[in-house]
């Protein structure tokens, strides 16, 4: 089955971007011209995705409907208004933003990123589809989403993102253990959660995913860890029991956006190659 729906879960309180976050939801942080949301956006409709389904908490469901909807959202009135004025720079740079097909669903209490995918079971059904954190943006000529869904429809079975990196850095990263298949392509044997030392590869786990929809089973039976119900945590339940996950090592620069000063470095980096 080909990768049709996208999960973005949006549910988090953007804490590491205080005090700015108060007031701007960290997924309209720009990077360039653009809000990172949009960059999330564009790489799933790139990887062939035609519904995108967000997971957003009860307090920022009014964001949700007040930032992230009105974005999307075709605006005729002001499109008209710049159209009779001549607004040509600004006629393009709104009809730059994507149409998108979207869902979205509550997860009511912060219970980790197995429990936000967990939430989307119903709209998710029997299908294969992509996960992708808004910390996590690629630049290259062919996006890490595009590069995993490929990939599934190759393996047909659960596709890891990978990007190597020096191993002094991954003690603040997922890191797994893996066996090399071919090329660019591992098998996963273990996850390891920001190993202090000795790390079983040289890969970190970029926060972008193509799943099998029998991941809700193994979240549904994997115990909490601190409160939170850990997608990775599912993933070495399903490993153990022989059923294969993939990784692929891609390729481009990964940007990551996951606080303040990673934002900064890849803002400069953007407006740079812009």
């Amino acid at each position: 089955m080909k990768v049709k729906k996208a999960v973005i879960p949006i549910a988090g309180l953007g804490t590491r971007f205080l005090p700015l976050s108060k007031v701007i939801p960290k997924e309209f942080f720009p990077l360039g011209t653009k809000p990172v949301i949009q960059y999330v956006v564009e790489e799933a409709l790139k990887a062939g995705v035609r519904e995108i389904i967000f997971v957003v908490s009860p307090k920022k469901k009014e964001i949700f409907k007040n930032y992230i909807l009105k974005y999307f959202r075709q605006e005729k009135q002001l499109l008209k208004i710049l159209k009779k004025r001549r607004k040509k720079q600004a006629l393009k740079a709104l009809r730059e933003i994507p149409k998108i097909k979207y869902r979205y669903t509550l997860q009511k209490k912060p219970l980790g990123d197995g429990d936000a995918i967990l939430r989307t079971e119903k709209l998710i059904g029997k299908e294969p589809f992509l996960v992708l954190f808004g910390d996590d943006i690629s630049w290259g000529k062919q996006g890490m989403p595009s590069q995993l869904v490929k990939t599934f429809n190759k393996v047909k079975k659960p596709v890891l993102c990978l990007y190597k990196m020096p191993k002094k850095k991954l003690s603040s990263y997922g890191v797994p253990k893996v066996k090399k298949v071919k090329g660019r392509l591992y098998r996963i044997e273990d996850l390891i959660e920001k190993p202090k030392k000795n790390p079983p590869s040289s890969f970190a786990l970029v926060g972008n995913y193509v799943l099998t929809p029998d991941i809700f089973s193994y979240l549904k039976k994997t115990k909490p860890q601190n409160g939170e119900i850990i997608l990775a945590n599912a993933l070495k339940q399903r490993i153990k029991q022989g059923k294969e996950v993939f990784g692929l090592w891609v390729k481009g620069k990964w940007l990551e956006c996951g606080d303040k000063e990673k934002w900064v470095k890849s803002f400069i980096f953007i407006t740079k190659k812009k």
